[in-house]
């Protein structure tokens, strides 16, 4: 059976189930859940502090998005991807996010900043606690409250499937070594650029913010930009 993963005890606010669907996505793109190991309801269910039936019920939630799969009268396997597979959704996620953030830049008040600058002061807080969980769910939360000041839902969507299906299992290791906290302050220099009305600048920042993904973040090796 799989090892203990370092997931939070949940509080209800919203549905337990869509909150350990969270949770367990966050899990996944940490690279806490690996593929190949079995999860079982009632485990996962223990240390998240809610019973099984929401836990089942977000596995298959899971499920039905690809991320997991079941395996009967046992529970569930994290599904695995390849690395030409995660290449290509990286490069998809640059073709989308990268322009549309620079088109933030006209668009967004200093309602808005003031708005985003807790939440990425929430990943900073994260990266120095070594909360990896935290750590994906705030910067999760940031990147697509910014893509959504441009107005496009169907984008922001697509984003936040695109994300949760990353597998960034050099995330422990950077913690550890305070580089993802170096990562994480990035977010804070996305948002004065974009005050800043520096487009370049941004567009060059973002395309190195998301080759990390499989750069350092995913444990191997980062080129630079059109290397």
């Amino acid at each position: 059976m799989a090892e203990s993963l370092e997931l939070p005890t949940l509080r209800v606010q919203r549905s337990v189930r869509a909150q350990v669907a969270q949770a367990l996505r966050a899990a996944l793109v940490a690279g806490q859940m690996r593929p190949g190991e079995i999860y079982s309801a009632p485990t996962l269910a223990a240390q998240l502090g809610v019973s099984a039936t929401p836990v089942r019920e977000a596995m298959l939630d899971l499920v039905k998005e690809g991320l997991v799969e079941t395996v009967r009268n046992k529970g569930f396997r994290a599904t695995e991807l390849s690395e030409k597979e995660l290449d290509h959704l990286t490069e998809i996620r640059q073709l989308l996010e990268v322009p549309t953030t620079v088109k933030v830049i006209g668009v967004a008040t200093e309602e808005d900043l003031a708005r985003l600058r807790p939440m990425a002061q929430r990943i900073v807080d994260a990266a120095r606690k070594m909360d990896l969980i935290a750590y994906i769910e705030h910067d999760r939360d940031f990147h697509l409250e910014l893509l959504s000041l441009t107005g496009n839902t169907e984008l922001v969507s697509l984003v936040g499937e695109l994300r949760a299906r990353a597998r960034l299992f050099g995330l422990k290791r950077l913690a550890q070594t305070g580089e993802l906290h170096t990562s994480a302050l990035e977010h804070m220099r996305m948002l004065d650029l974009i005050a800043a009305v520096d487009r370049h600048g941004l567009e060059r920042l973002m395309e190195a913010h998301i080759g990390h993904v499989r750069g350092k973040w995913a444990g191997r090796e980062e080129r630079p930009p059109g290397a």
